[in-house]
């Protein structure tokens, strides 16, 4: 047995953990973060984009509100949809995270000018994760890039 097994099985043993190596954390932060996008995938492409693409009573009304009508609401319903789809897939997760974040940063200014700021913290809240997304992703942003360069 090595000494960083033995090491390891001794601390297993004791259940105190003095030091945790790089790797394991690395491999938790990044099981947390793609965790965390697959719940923000699952509440853009339920939560959010299903009820415009169906004409949700409630969805319609927001949208009538606005102005926007059911051609605004479809498309951002889309947008959503796409943007949901994207998280999941592991070239175009920064792009779809920053998508969205505009998408957020919209309906903030939405909700602050048509609805007097009810419910301006969601598209707030939102904003924090995606955000992270982005950063944490940022390299697919590059291979993306050269993909779609090769192609063309």
């Amino acid at each position: 047995m090595s000494e960083s097994t033995a090491s390891a099985a001794s601390v297993a043993s004791s259940g105190i953990v003095v030091a945790e190596s790089e790797t394991a954390r690395g491999r938790r932060a990044r099981i947390a973060l793609r965790s965390l996008q697959v719940v923000l995938a699952l509440f853009f492409a339920t939560a959010s984009a299903l009820p415009k693409l169906i004409g949700h009573s409630s969805a319609a009304e927001i949208f009538d509100d606005m102005g926007w009508g059911s051609a605004g609401m479809y498309a951002v319903g889309a947008l959503e949809l796409a943007g949901a789809v994207g998280l999941l897939l592991p070239l175009l997760q920064s792009v779809a995270a920053i998508g969205l974040s505009g998408l957020m940063v919209g309906a903030f200014i939405v909700q602050l000018t048509v609805f007097d700021g009810e419910h301006a913290a969601t598209p707030l809240i939102l904003l924090v994760p995606l955000t992270l997304i982005a950063w944490a992703r940022r390299r697919q942003n590059g291979e993306l890039l050269r993909v779609l360069l090769r192609r063309g």
